[in-house]
């Protein structure tokens, strides 16, 4: 099957000036303004419904692994949240999980 180029061309065009509008819409338009705090209120959880959307592909379906489930991810993936949980502390959780990981990468494969 091919596409003809001046159609796939015409759909990036459309997509780049959707996405510039959406972004412009907040920046443009509303830049200089004060936000509501209704809507900064809930454009403070953006990143904690975005990561996890990000990471539990990864987890889940690790595509190292042909996307079975792998102990070893899943592991440093809940270190990872219980140090975070109990340190409030970012870089304490990401590093708990990051050697969680690798040493049980390197202990069971």
């Amino acid at each position: 099957m091919t596409l003809d180029p001046a159609l796939v061309w015409f759909v990036i065009f459309a997509l780049g000036a959707g996405t510039f509008l959406i972004r412009f819409s907040f920046l443009g338009l509303i830049g200089n303004r004060k936000l509501p705090d209704w809507v900064l209120r809930h454009l403070r959880y953006t990143a904690v419904a975005v990561l996890p959307g990000l990471v539990a592909p990864l987890v889940l379906w690790p595509p190292a692994t042909g996307g079975s489930p792998d102990p070893a991810r899943l592991a440093a993936a809940g270190v990872t949240v219980v140090v975070g949980i109990f340190t409030k502390n970012l870089l304490a959780a990401i590093v708990a999980g990051f050697g969680t990981l690798y040493l049980l990468l390197a202990l069971l494969h």
